[in-house]
């Protein structure tokens, strides 16, 4: 079954979750400030999604912001990147499908619809 990793109170979290219930996708939910994605699911998810690791930072979110990230990351390894990322929840970009083989990150309904109707 896939994971759907959100928070609750962010409103793409609501809309993923709403598309996910109106296309009866099956799914276990797992709240991102309460259950942080550890190290080791983070580099895993990172390798399988085949995106840039900047792509897995909630660019918009206030801790990105109040730790200075923008001007931070590019001079960070993969691995100093990762390890932060996995101090806190509200530093991940969100909502995260993780699913047989896949990883979406972000919602966009269009890629959703493509990778979930294969």
């Amino acid at each position: 079954m896939m994971q759907f990793i959100c928070y609750p109170k962010c409103t793409t979290c609501q809309k993923a979750k709403t598309w996910l219930d109106g296309h009866k996708i099956e799914y276990k939910i797992r709240d991102i400030k309460l259950d942080n994605p550890t190290l080791d699911e983070l580099t895993a998810w990172y390798r399988r999604s085949g995106l840039p690791l900047k792509k897995f930072f909630n660019t918009s979110g206030l801790l990105y912001k109040s730790l200075d990230l923008k001007n931070k990351l590019p001079a960070m390894t993969e691995d100093e990147m990762l390890k932060l990322l996995a101090t806190d929840g509200m530093l991940v970009k969100r909502p995260l499908l993780i699913g047989d083989g896949f990883v979406l990150v972000g919602f966009r309904e269009s890629e959703w619809s493509e990778m979930l109707s294969k």
